[in-house]
């Protein structure tokens, strides 16, 4: 095996490793995070974890592809083309899902209304008591639930502040929980991008290398010889 070929095939193992963390950590997290903890599920939905799992699943699914494309007989590349074209499939699955989070944080005080109008009073009223904050926009407006810290309609009209209205309300607490969690997660996500094209390129150059060596192998054969590999 030449010097360059070993270097090759080295960089290539290093990459389907980093593929393969890529595809436990996604597979892990969107796991993991389904947990029953309140600011947790408020931040990310169902419908997030869902897209992370399947991104995870997709990456997992051309890591085992890369294993059976690199066990297979040097003279041999068909393993190594299916490889890149589901790598081209992890590349659009990545970009969906860190694009669709990415949107997201940029309408975040609109979508985050959307859940906390969708979420139960009890949930509303654990919300306020761990914040000391009351509704969403304003602490007096129709989406706060009366009970534990936002005793009542009157004690919430006593913490409006007409100058700034958002003054003892919830979204600053729920957006300052939310947005860094979804900012780092669609970075690592878009990171996993450049795992997805470094092992395509690097797949590339295996294909290209076996080709030449199997052309020089039958060139040899033909001449009856043993030097040119």
């Amino acid at each position: 095996m030449s010097k360059q070929f070993r270097f090759i095939m080295g960089f290539w193992s290093f990459v389907d490793v980093l593929l393969l963390a890529a595809a436990v950590a996604s597979i892990v997290f969107s796991v993991v995070m389904r947990k029953p903890d309140l600011m947790v599920n408020f931040s990310i939905s169902t419908q997030q974890l869902n897209a992370g799992l399947i991104m995870g699943v997709v990456l997992l699914a051309s890591w085992i592809v890369s294993i059976i494309a690199v066990l297979s007989p040097t003279a041999q590349v068909t393993g190594f083309i299916i490889l890149n074209w589901t790598l081209m499939l992890d590349v659009v699955a990545i970009l969906v899902v860190g694009t669709s989070l990415w949107f997201f944080t940029l309408h975040i005080e609109d979508n985050y209304l959307a859940v906390w109008q969708s979420l139960s009073n009890a949930s509303k009223i654990a919300v306020q008591d761990e914040f000391q904050c009351c509704g969403y926009f304003m602490p007096n407006d129709t989406t706060a639930a009366v009970g534990g810290f936002c005793a009542n309609t009157t004690f919430m009209d006593s913490l409006f502040n007409a100058t700034a209205t958002t003054t003892n309300a919830c979204i600053s607490h729920l957006t300052g929980y939310g947005e860094p969690m979804l900012n780092q997660i669609f970075t690592y996500t878009y990171g996993f991008m450049a795992v997805a094209i470094s092992l395509f390129l690097a797949s590339l150059c295996v294909i290209h290398v076996r080709r030449e060596k199997e052309r020089f192998r039958k060139i040899d054969a033909k001449r009856g010889g043993g030097g040119f590999v």
